[in-house]
């Protein structure tokens, strides 16, 4: 068995079986029976426009994630826009990040190490939630991953100019999809203070950082004045400290098996920084504004996945002198059993109530729900991405309170027309459908048009059909005194 293992090495790049087992898990349920949630329905909206309606909408709204709309734009023109098509860049960069992860793990703490990392990137439940979701987070993770290797190349003397300009170029790239990506740069430093990095490394780490900084500095400052789009995240809770507690001390754990000391490249001195400092900057940011949201610093999971290779890496040192058929074993074995205790959070994740609600659903409903000649009105106006991403299920509709379409605003949902006007539309119809969230999820109403849009259903017209299904209602309104 050493021998097979030993030519499968010799034949086969290391990292290619955590690619492979990232791509598996990705591919794995990707559709997640057919759904798409309302933050994937503005991918897909977006995408779907052209590259000038694009342009015009940042100017309004999520300039912070141009690139990343303008990259789903191109693969939707070359491959139309579809679910796969949606996710599929994830998945993708996931593999990658499980692929880079795997060659520091062998660079810094030997070939199990690494191979331990890169297949646990994948299993890890907050990864999983990230591997299938049209955002960008985890083409954040895919940059960090490769400008951290780039890191550890040069560290360990086998850098060139071209790695430094590689890493300010991939730095540049991931702040361009997510600005606070940019929380890896104190995490390199503390990584360079760590190893007591030369000072020509110093040098040149600090020009390439600089101008990655620079050059994403205009897209920090432009979207500070879109600060409203975030002011529903929630101040931040003693409760919400609990998950970064928990995996700071699991962090820790790593650290103490992997021996680290000061002066040297290790696993730890790449991993705890990588993992530890994005959690403690964005809790430190959000002491100043509400910004406290896990997908924000997804990539500091790299820096855990780094630490559990080195704890299995450190069960195998253990292991070998005592029981030297085991260890071959040891690695598939505890991954095995992972699977296994982490099979109901995986389902779980690949279900349509990993998620708050389901538009594809919701726009079903319309469609077997409408007539001709009805009207439909949005509580509040973000549901109009059900539209936006299903037009046909709505062909024949009357959306009666826009005013203008979301393309001609620049804007996610459109421009409404004023309360009175969207009253007055309303009492002219006989029939009209509302879509909007279930109880559970829904919050209270508060826009003054959605409060003349429920006052004048509530007052004026009568239920006559509800569905509910997957955090979003369809129900149908009819005029009172129509019926017979």
């Amino acid at each position: 068995m050493t021998r097979h293992i030993s030519v499968l090495r010799r034949c086969l790049p290391m990292w290619v079986i955590p690619l492979l087992w990232t791509l598996a898990l990705g591919l794995w349920g990707i559709s997640r029976q057919h759904s798409v949630w309302r933050d994937e329905a503005a991918t897909w909206q977006v995408a779907r426009r052209s590259a000038g309606e694009i342009w015009h909408m940042l100017g309004q709204v999520d300039a912070v994630h141009g690139l990343y709309y303008l990259l789903m734009h191109v693969l939707f023109e070359c491959f139309g826009p579809g679910i796969t098509v949606l996710r599929l860049p994830s998945v993708l960069a996931v593999a990658t990040a499980a692929a880079c992860v795997t060659v520091i793990g062998h660079r810094l703490a030997g070939a199990r190490a690494g191979l331990a990392a890169g297949l646990a990137l994948g299993l890890l439940p907050t990864v999983q939630f990230y591997l299938q979701e049209g955002r960008p987070y985890a083409l954040v993770m895919a940059g960090s991953a490769i400008s951290t290797l780039l890191l550890v190349i040069v560290l360990q003397g086998s850098g060139r100019a071209v790695h430094w300009a590689a890493y300010g170029g991939v730095v540049l790239v991931c702040a361009l999809l997510n600005w606070l990506s940019l929380l890896m740069l104190p995490a390199h430093w503390t990584t360079l203070m760590w190893a007591k990095a030369e000072r020509g490394v110093w040098t040149r780490w600090s020009v390439a950082a600089t101008a990655a900084t620079a050059g994403v500095l205009p897209l920090i400052l432009f979207s500070r004045t879109q600060s409203e789009q975030i002011s529903w995240i929630p101040p931040l809770t003693w409760h919400m400290l609990i998950a970064p507690a928990v995996l700071l001390a699991i962090g820790g754990l790593g650290t103490l098996l992997d021996r680290a000391r000061a002066g040297r490249l290790s696993v730890a001195a790449v991993g705890l920084p990588l993992l530890a400092v994005p959690q403690l900057g964005l809790i430190g940011l959000s002491l100043i504004q509400p910004l406290f949201l896990d997908r924000y610093v997804l990539f500091s999971m790299l820096g855990l996945t780094l630490l559990i290779g080195a704890a299995l890496g450190a069960a195998v040192r253990f292991v070998g002198p005592r029981c030297p058929m085991a260890v071959p074993w040891l690695v598939p074995v505890i991954v095995g059993v992972a699977v296994v205790a982490l099979l109901p959070q995986s389902l779980a994740k690949r279900s349509p109530a990993s998620r708050v609600d389901d538009v594809l659903s919701a726009a079903a409903n319309v469609q077997h729900l409408k007539k001709a000649g009805d009207a439909v009105v949005f509580i509040p106006a973000a549901r109009r991405d059900t539209e936006l991403v299903s037009p046909d299920a709505f062909a024949g509709l009357r959306d009666i309170a826009l005013a203008q379409s979301p393309t001609a605003s620049g804007t996610l949902k459109g421009e409404e027309a004023d309360p009175d006007r969207i009253r007055t539309a309303m009492l002219e119809q006989r029939r009209i459908l509302l879509v909007t969230d279930v109880p559970e999820v829904a919050r209270p109403i508060s826009a003054k048009r959605d409060i003349v849009k429920n006052a004048v259903l509530q007052e004026d017209f009568t239920v006559v059909a509800d569905e509910q299904v997957r955090g979003r209602r369809v129900t149908v309104y009819e005029r009172r005194g129509q019926r017979p």
